[in-house]
């Protein structure tokens, strides 16, 4: 059944096999690619071997070549090739549409307090399985050489069927020569239903300090694949439950400690979870529901009511930017999530009714980010209560059909003043200047306020407004 689903995959890089074998070098498919295919997920696999993200057009094999006899070998056999990785013993080819990643056998060890890791070539398939993450990705599968054969010499297979998440080695070896594999596992309990050993999350507690040497940039890397996983949520618990978010996102294990009357969970910790698994699995919403409640703990208040959160989506805001920009996030990104942090209590402020202002302002405020809006609203109802879940439902539901209503009269997208500023400029007979801007925030509150009225009203209402201005100026 394995070796049928890797079929296609075996067939496309055969050729290529068959060039190492004559060479007298040895060609095996490694990591992701095999996994996958025992697994069952479509397409046979093909993540990278430490790459587990549900599947990537690339194939990963291993050899005991080294990278200038690699890089000889797929001449004249690949369509292209890349050598950005030479250096680290990777060599990058395509054929056809496959695209391949083949990396001398190697390990990988960090050094204390280095971010960057020595790389050491071998010519043993073993020894390189043995520096891989899991076991679950420390199996290969020999091509080249007759029918393709199994290597899995730490039970790999075993691991996976039983859905067991081990090292190969110790996991204090594994996690000291890349700490990053710590995050990492949070994404295969979460990807693949895998129970990590206790010895593998008794070693994240006592070095998770470790993860310091890793860069930004893969650490936010890492928590990207995890949050788009179908459901992260037993993943995200690892990370808090090991005390590892606390070395990275401090302000996830942070909302534990903070009761949530609303939702009616045992505390904010456990809604936020529950909102992340409701969302599309879209990074920019997963990442806004992730942080869309940090702002609790600083605003907590205690009152006849009991526990309030007041103005907890505005600070919010700020400590969900400051997180995202430690974590190297893109501008464009971090604008984004911060914006639907701003705006994600918005919909709960028109408690009366969706008026057609009240809709124009919403959909005005949230602008680009009204559908992932509106998807993050809905997933924030977490509440037991079946009344007022029901409740919630039916005033999104209206919400959502009353934008479809003005979207067919308006261009609720792009909302903006009838007259723009030159047109402004024309008719009351001024240059370029603050007045301006009033006048066009004049405008476009009659415009979220009545819709449109059209150029010739729009001009009637800005004479008013200018003559009462000037009216004003004169009296003061």
């Amino acid at each position: 059944m394995i070796l049928e689903r890797l079929r296609p995959v075996i067939g496309a890089v055969e050729p290529l096999a068959e060039r190492f074998t004559a060479a007298g070098h040895r060609l095996y498919l490694v990591g992701g690619t095999v996994r996958d295919a025992i697994a069952g997920r479509p397409g046979g696999g093909g993540a990278a071997p430490e790459d587990h993200g549900g599947g990537s057009p690339d194939v990963d094999l291993t050899t005991d070549a080294r990278p200038e006899q690699i890089e000889a070998l797929v001449a004249g056999w690949a369509d292209a090739v890349w050598l950005q990785g030479k250096r680290f013993g990777t060599i990058g080819a395509r054929r056809g549409e496959w695209r391949l990643e083949i990396t001398t056998h190697r390990a990988e060890v960090y050094v204390p307090e280095s971010r960057k890791p020595e790389v050491s070539f071998g010519d043993d398939v073993v020894t390189d399985l043995s520096r891989r993450d899991f076991t679950v990705n420390a199996m290969a599968l020999e091509v080249g050489a007759g029918e393709p054969t199994l290597v899995d010499p730490f039970d790999g297979l075993e691991d996976l069927l039983a859905q067991r998440l081990r090292t190969p080695l110790s996991p204090e070896v594994s996690f000291g020569e890349d700490p990053l594999r710590m995050l990492r596992a949070a994404r295969f309990i979460a990807g693949y239903s895998l129970v990590p050993e206790r010895q593998l999350v008794a070693a994240v507690e006592e070095m998770r300090q470790r993860l310091s040497i890793v860069s930004a940039e893969r650490i936010r890397d890492e928590l990207d694949k995890l949050l788009v996983l179908p459901d992260p949520a037993e993943g995200l618990w690892f990370l808090v439950n090991t005390g590892l978010a606390a070395e990275f996102l401090p302000e996830l294990p942070a909302l534990a400690l903070e009761q949530d009357p609303i939702h009616r969970h045992k505390d904010v910790l456990a809604h936020t979870v529950a909102v992340v698994a409701r969302t599309p699995a879209d990074k920019v919403l997963r990442l806004a529901a992730l942080l869309h409640d940090i702002g609790k703990p600083r605003t907590r208040s205690y009152g006849e009511g009991g526990v309030s959160f007041h103005h907890h989506d505005v600070v919010g805001a700020r400590m969900a930017r400051a997180r995202l920009e430690a974590l190297r996030y893109p501008s464009a990104e971090i604008d984004e999530v911060t914006r639907l942090v701003e705006l994600h209590l918005r919909f709960h402020t028109y408690a009366l009714g969706w008026t057609d202002s009240a809709v124009r302002r919403y959909a005005r405020d949230a602008g680009p980010l009204l559908e992932r809006l509106n998807q993050l609203t809905r997933a924030d109802c977490t509440t037991r209560n079946p009344r007022r879940a029901a409740e919630l439902a039916r005033r999104m539901d209206e919400l959502e059909e009353r934008l479809g209503e003005l979207r067919e009269r308006e261009e609720l997208e792009a909302i903006r003043p009838e007259l723009d500023g030159t047109e402004i400029m024309a008719h009351l007979g001024i240059g370029p200047g603050p007045i301006v801007g009033e006048a066009r925030d004049f405008l476009l509150n009659v415009r979220l306020d009545e819709g449109l009225i059209g150029k010739q009203e729009a001009y009637r209402r800005l004479d008013a407004w200018w003559a009462a201005r000037q009216a004003g100026a004169s009296d003061r």
